[in-house]
């Protein structure tokens, strides 16, 4: 086999080693949500798989290696193909080990396989490719110096160009009919024109037969984008859009207005200002806040760093452009770079299972309040199993940092119960005019502004100010240990509340 062809077989494994190992985390996420323990996982579970294929592959490679390579990669080839078909059970398998076990389980079920056959490509073709002992730290040097660029690229591609336009089935079946290709260059073995062409028409082929999969009645749209699985749903009146599996967003169907109480509790802080002002919303979602808040006459700027959540906000919720001016940017770089001024700052990108830890420490706080009026507010939504949550006395110490006057607003019962607090510091005490909050028997005909009236009602009755946490900082900042069990809690909610096959299907 010459060495040419054998080295594009090397860049075509090593290419789908890490096309394999970030795609993991899209075939786990609407499960598991796309935490740091995911991706702990997923990444032990490729070293662990290529360091054993590695070993196996270096016992098998005399002799009949050259015979064993296009095997071992059709071999895996065929697993990949099965991944779709296999998650189900592979997650079920799992259910019962708990978050963390079950994560683990998953992705060796999945994905240790066909990256240990994977792994074995290597020194197979590093004995294919030696003629003499003199050869084999150049060969050696070679293999893996293609290797790993290949998956540099793949890595590169599959984030920012193949997930967002190929979806995750169709991509699958790439990298299986790619893989079936290196097996086909592997056996013919000697022209460097026909593995290219096999690889264009795997490629072509994969996407006619992968295709998109037809959307399970219920589920109006499912997309891929760069940062999470994103998925509109109607259930019993209600929308929901989902985010790596995590609700994010829940609307009445017909009437379009929120059914989270934190929305509700967020717009009291409009009632803590004599006239209309400006909110910046970090995190967009479905544009449930922002539409409440450009009701009541605010200007609304919202920061939202993914595109195809801003294309389901507009498509599915109802966004207008006179709701909000969007602003496609990471959070914190805004903070940093924009030089306008708020009346109120609310981060509100915690709607998945991962808290994005850098939106929780001093020094974003410090960011935000740059980016204050005089009386100004900072706010954010966090998800807490309780009041009392661990997380919440740790933001509440971590904006008191910021702020001297810090307060909670709790919008779910019983107070330990899964929910949402509002937690929000100024310079100035926080006490609405109670009478601004509404009135709940004026609003009984109208359903919506009721529910609206005892949200803000009940979460300002019950304000309490949790202050035995410790300080979050760029340097220091555990939220993802917490935030495994609120995930948790979360994810065994939203499946009672939906059906499997519109979460998963």
């Amino acid at each position: 086999m010459r060495r040419p062809s054998l080295l594009l077989v090397v860049a075509l494994s090593g290419a789908s080693v890490l096309v394999l190992e970030i795609l993991g985390t899209r075939v786990l996420g609407p499960f598991y949500g796309v935490s740091l323990f995911l991706w702990s996982a997923l990444i032990g579970v490729t070293l662990a798989a290529l360091a054993i294929g590695y070993a196996v592959g270096g016992r098998i490679a005399s002799g009949s290696g050259a015979t064993r390579l296009p095997v071992v990669l059709i071999a895996a080839g065929l697993w990949v193909v099965a991944i779709p078909w296999l998650r189900s059970p592979a997650i079920h398998v799992a259910t019962s080990l708990g978050l963390r076990g079950a994560v683990i389980t998953a992705a060796m079920l999945l994905f240790f396989p066909p990256l240990l056959l994977l792994g074995m490509v290597s020194p197979i073709a590093i004995r294919l490719a030696t003629r003499d002992v003199d050869e084999v730290g150049r060969v050696s040097g070679d293999v893996f110096a293609v290797s790993t660029l290949a998956s540099v690229v793949a890595a590169i591609a599959t984030g920012f160009v193949l997930i967002p336009q190929l979806g995750i089935t169709r991509l699958l079946w790439i990298v299986a009919l790619t893989l079936f290709a290196a097996a086909a260059v592997a056996a013919a073995g000697s022209r460097v024109r026909t593995p290219a062409l096999l690889l264009t028409l795997a490629a072509g082929t994969g996407a006619a037969i992968a295709g998109r999969a037809p959307l399970t009645p219920g589920v109006l749209a499912r997309a891929e984008s760069s940062y999470a699985e994103i998925r509109t749903i109607d259930f019993k009146g209600m929308r929901y859009l989902l985010l790596d599996g995590g609700t994010h967003t829940i609307v009445n169907q017909t009437t379009g207005a929120p059914r989270q109480p934190y929305v509700y509790a967020a717009e009291t802080a409009v009632e803590l200002f004599d006239r209309p002002g400006r909110l910046l919303l970090l995190g967009l979602g479905g544009g449930a806040t922002a539409q409440v808040f450009a009701r009541r006459q605010w200007e609304v700027d919202a920061v939202e760093i993914d595109t195809r959540v801003v294309d389901a906000a507009r498509r599915w919720f109802g966004l207008k452009p006179y709701h909000a001016r969007v602003i496609v940017d990471e959070a914190r770089r805004y903070l940093k770079t924009s030089q306008e001024r708020y009346d109120v700052v609310f981060f509100d990108a915690f709607g998945s299972a991962a808290i994005p830890f850098h939106l929780v420490t001093r020094e974003a706080f410090a960011e935000a309040r740059a980016r204050l009026r005089p009386g100004g507010i900072v706010m954010l939504n966090v998800e807490t199993i309780g009041w009392q949550d661990p997380l919440a006395h740790a933001i509440v110490a971590t904006l008191g940092t910021a702020f001297p006057h810090v307060v909670a607003l709790p919008t779910d019962e019983p107070p330990d119960a899964l929910g949402n607090v509002i937690v929000m510091g100024s310079d100035r005490v926080l006490d609405p005019p109670r009478e601004r909050l509404g009135d709940p028997v004026a609003t009984l005909p109208d359903e919506d502004e009721h529910f609206a009236v005892l949200s803000r009602l009940h979460a300002w009755d019950n304000r309490y100010h949790p202050g035995h946490g410790r300080v979050l900082t760029d340097d220091w900042n555990p939220v993802d240990l917490r935030a495994e069990e609120i995930n948790r809690a979360a994810r065994r909610w939203l499946h009672m509340a939906l059906p499997d096959s519109l979460v998963r299907g």
